[in-house]
């Protein structure tokens, strides 16, 4: 798959997670494990800021920019090509300067 043109989903944000602006969020999974707690796919997001608790997650940004601020943590610049790992129930604010798409793997806890 050609992650820059894969076609994607709409994923309805929380209102309540909308700072600023009006982000629209799409994704698609690509693979899920048997139990469900493993998941690949890519995410796109376009401007704005939003609030998330993460999820443990593996990502890789494919394009576009944004800040990502952990709460009590650290501060990402993430732009194309960087890799970012975030924790689980981190809460984390996302400043999304250019529309950013990421592919991803998640690890649900159990």
């Amino acid at each position: 798959m050609h992650i820059p043109d894969a076609e994607l989903e709409e994923e309805p944000l929380d209102p309540q997670q909308i700072v600023s602006g009006d982000p629209v969020v799409t994704g698609k999974v690509l693979w899920e494990s048997a139990d469900g707690k493993q998941l690949r796919g890519i995410w796109q997001i376009t401007p704005g800021v939003v609030t998330d608790t993460e999820a443990n997650e593996l990502f890789v940004v494919v394009s576009g920019r944004a800040t990502i601020e952990v709460e009590g943590g650290d501060v990402l610049e993430v732009g194309p090509g960087d890799a970012a790992v975030l924790r689980e129930g981190d809460r984390t604010t996302w400043t999304v300067h250019e529309t950013l798409r990421k592919a991803y793997h998640i690890t649900l806890g159990g």
